[in-house]
This record gives structure tokens, sequence and C-alpha cells, in this order.
């Protein structure tokens, strides 16, 4: 062979041959090779995950603060329609067997009736955070305290400042 001469193609049929008489170890993945792509599957699988999660939360929270805002409507309509006065419960506005979207009953306090300032949502400073009513879902945890700043409260979803929306900072 001189080594300017260029070689002739390999037939087909010859690289076939050479293919099929490879040890199995070198026709397939490694058993590290395999490993670390599964460990790359689960890494992606566990970020989605927790994102798909995220993104359903937003959802619900969102879907609260509608069903809020809906509620918010019929109770200002009634108190219109009835000579000012709210009404007893959310049943009597059509809202009664409403749910949140993580499946317990909204909350409703008519503020007008109440004694004392026990039943009140609350900002830090303990200051009733409406005049009117109280209206909010429990959260996820379906636990709330009156006082926003309890730990039970923390993930309750509420209508605040006379329904009015205000932005700190």
């Amino acid at each position: 062979m001189s080594a300017g001469r260029i070689q002739p193609a390999e037939s087909e049929a010859a690289a076939t041959t050479r293919k099929e008489s490879r040890s199995p170890r070198q026709r397939g993945m490694t058993l590290l090779e395999l490993m670390f792509a599964l460990a790359i599957a689960g890494v992606i699988a566990a970020v989605s995950v927790a994102g798909y999660k995220q993104v359903i939360e937003r959802t619900k929270v969102s879907a609260a603060v509608a069903d809020i805002g809906q509620m918010q409507l019929a109770i200002n309509k009634y108190w219109a329609d009835h000579n000012n006065a709210y009404p007893a419960s959310l049943a009597d506005v059509g809202f009664g067997a409403t749910l949140d979207p993580w499946g317990n009953p909204y909350e409703y306090f008519d503020l007008s009736t109440a004694v004392g300032k026990g039943k009140m949502r609350k900002d830090k400073n303990l200051v009733p955070i409406n005049s009117d009513y109280d209206l909010y879902s429990k959260g996820p945890d379906g636990d709330s305290k009156p006082p926003l700043t309890a730990s039970a409260s923390r993930d309750d979803i509420v209508r605040a400042n006379d329904g009015h929306f205000h932005r700190q900072g």
C-alpha cells in the first residue's frame, strides 16, 4: 500500500458484517450511560411536577378571588335592595352551597351585627380590615384565625379594605 493511494470504499455487506461482529458490550448503552439518562429524566420530571403544582395553586387562588368578587357584588346588591341591611348568610344571596377551590365553604361575617371585635378579620395591628362585612376563603389548609398574621391565616384569600384594593409600598 502506497502513501498516496486512496483505499477503495468498503462494501455494504462487509460493513454490516463488521457491525454484527461487535461484542454485546459495544452494541448497546452501558449501565452507567443508562443510569445517567434516567437521572436526567428524573430531574426534568421533578422540576416539571413542581412547576405544574405551582400553576394549579395559582389557578385555584385566582378562582377564589373571582368567586369572592361575585359574592361581593351579590351582597352589595342585596344591601341596596334591602334598605341598607346585609344578608344574614351567603345563602341569602345564592352562594350558600358554594365551596372554595379547596372544597371548603366560604366564610361570611356581617360586621353590623357583630358584638366586639372577636370574629373580625384583623391586620398586624389587630385593627379590623373591613367596616361592613368579612368575606374570605380559608385557603388550602382549610384553617383560619381572625388576625391575618396568624400562621393558620397566611394562606387565606381575604376581601379587605371594604372591597377596595390597596397596594402597599
